[in-house]
Order: C-alpha cells, then sequence, then structure tokens
C-alpha cells in the first residue's frame, strides 16, 4: 500500500468560478491531477486531501466535487479546510462521501498498516496572536489535534505508523516550534501532511525534517498538480 497527498484543490465542478485568474499554475489543474492520479495511484493505496477540497457554500452543492474525487483509484481520506464552508456537520459529510472516501474530524481512521488522523489546525503566529479570537481558535484546535491523537493511539494494536493530517502549516514561517509541533512529537508521529499555502508561497520547503518528523507540504500549485509520494 502506498500513500499520496495533494491539497487545496479548491474544486467547483458546477459552478463558474475558474481557478486559472489566479495564475498559469491553474490552466488545466484538474487534468493534470487526473493524469497524476492515474499514473501512480492504485485501488489498495491512499491519497490524504488535507483541506480546501471546494468552493461550494453548501455539502448539496459539493457533491459533484466529492464525486469527482471519488472517481479516482485508490482510498481518499480528506480533512476540512479554512474554506470548505459546505463542510458543517461530520454525520452529513459522511452520509455524502463515496464509498471510497472517508472524513476526518478530530478523530482517526485505520487502513493497513497506517492510522490517519488531524484536524483543521490554525495559523501559528510569527510573536504572538493578533487577536484574542486567534489565540481562542489556536488554543481549540490544539485540543483537537491531542485528541484524534489520542484516536489514533486508541487504534493502534499493532504498532501501526501514525500519520497526521492538517490544513494549515504546524508552524510559522521560521518554522520554529508550536503546540502543534510539541504535540505531534509528543504522540511520536513520524509524517504529518498539511497545505493552506500557494504559489506566492514559494519559500517554503516542500517537505522538511524538524525534531524526526517529516513534514509535506501538498498544496497542489505548489507540487505542480502532482501526488506527493508519502509511503
Amino acid at each position: 500500500m502506498k500513500v499520496f497527498a495533494i491539497s487545496d484543490l479548491h474544486l467547483s465542478i458546477n459552478s463558474n468560478k475558474p481557478m486559472n485568474i489566479f495564475g498559469p499554475v491553474w490552466e488545466n489543474y484538474l487534468e493534470e491531477i487526473e493524469q497524476s492520479w492515474n499514473e501512480n495511484v492504485e485501488e489498495n493505496d491512499v491519497v490524504l486531501i488535507p483541506g480546501d477540497i471546494s468552493w461550494a457554500m453548501k455539502l448539496i452543492d459539493a457533491i459533484p466535487d466529492l464525486e469527482f474525487i471519488g472517481k479516482f483509484k485508490g482510498k481518499k481520506i480528506i480533512l476540512r479546510g479554512n474554506h470548505d464552508y459546505w463542510w458543517s456537520s461530520i454525520s452529513g459529510v459522511r452520509r455524502e462521501l463515496p464509498s471510497n472516501m472517508f472524513a476526518i474530524q478530530n478523530d482517526a481512521i485505520k487502513i493497513g498498516d497506517y492510522i490517519f488522523c488531524g484536524t483543521r489546525g490554525w495559523t501559528v503566529p510569527e510573536v504572538e496572536h493578533k487577536t484574542p479570537d486567534d489565540e481562542k481558535i489556536y488554543k481549540r484546535e490544539v485540543i483537537r489535534l491531542e485528541l484524534s491523537l489520542l484516536d489514533a493511539k486508541r487504534l493502534q494494536t499493532n504498532n501501526e505508523k501514525i500519520i497526521v493530517m492538517m490544513h494549515y502549516p504546524p508552524f510559522n514561517s521560521k518554522v520554529e516550534d508550536s503546540d502543534f509541533t510539541k504535540t505531534i512529537e509528543k504522540f511520536n508521529v513520524e509524517k504529518v501532511v498539511y497545505g493552506h499555502l500557494h504559489s506566492y508561497d514559494k519559500k517554503q520547503k516542500l517537505i522538511l525534517t524538524k525534531n524526526n518528523v517529516t513534514y509535506y507540504l501538498t498544496s497542489c500549485d505548489l507540487v505542480g498538480n502532482k501526488l506527493i509520494k508519502i509511503v
């Protein structure tokens, strides 16, 4: 079983919201993702999609976008991003997912020798939080990350490897320690995938290792609209 990741697809299959207004990297990007998917992924593989999946505002309008992902090979695990306004109740989302798609929200799922868990996350400040609300959300997301990791540990019956999904980067632009990275390290996680950053953030490293944890930035426009192999 191989594990791939790609994030920030910003799909709008049944609506008029072209992504190419954000630059040439978005020209024919869905065709490029489809080609990469078809060339690399087999039915027993897993593809992680950590957020910003659809521009839809309501779940019913996101269904065509979910079905677009569902038609590809492999098991897909999705996580909510900051633009996924259609994602309200987790039970509602799970009811509408194709049979080969799974949604994570502060919990975990085991597939083969791996356990996948995570939470959306929040902006990690360079110095301090901009507002009290930012600090409140940040602390709440740290708690949610720990809850998901506790659920992963519950599922870990045969020393399975844990892979964390987050939408926001778990550190600031200086890659400094944060409550997210400290929590990840406390649970002996080896790999983390995230997105949120885009082509204007090219200074960010796509793969980096910090305190024995490897972090993968997988926003589709930053990775050339190709799936990144994690395992």
